[in-house]
């Protein structure tokens, strides 16, 4: 089966972040650092089940407000001034591409479910 873009941009957006993320200060690797790390890991995770999932559109609803929080999670470390501005575009970027895939995903999944509704 081929890779989906989204998973694999999810995939490259962990390998690229968490290195950041685990040379974080303290006062913000234990708490918001570990935090994002384990919201990426569960995107990805969730990205996957959702892959595989019948019912696909509750799964991809619920990850899109994840990344929204991962959104969230990365400017308060720009604004904290732990991460620098070229990083902080770079992880906007990545993370804004993901939900221009995941949008993508949500509309294929709604126009299914309202021609199987409309079948009915």
């Amino acid at each position: 089966m081929e890779e989906l873009p989204i998973i694999q941009k999810t995939y490259d957006l962990i390998k690229w972040y968490v290195p950041i993320l685990n040379r974080l200060p303290k006062s913000h690797k234990f708490t918001l650092g570990d935090r994002m790390i384990n919201e990426l890991y569960d995107l990805l995770s969730n990205l996957i089940i959702a892959r595989y999932a019948q019912e696909k559109l509750a799964q991809l609803e619920s990850i899109n407000s994840k990344l929204d929080i991962l959104r969230y999670q990365t400017r308060l470390l720009f604004e904290f001034q732990v991460i620098a501005v070229h990083r902080y575009e770079y992880a906007g970027k990545l993370i804004n591409e993901i939900g221009v895939d995941l949008g993508g995903w949500i509309k294929q999944q709604n126009k299914r479910q309202q021609s199987k509704t409309s079948n009915l």
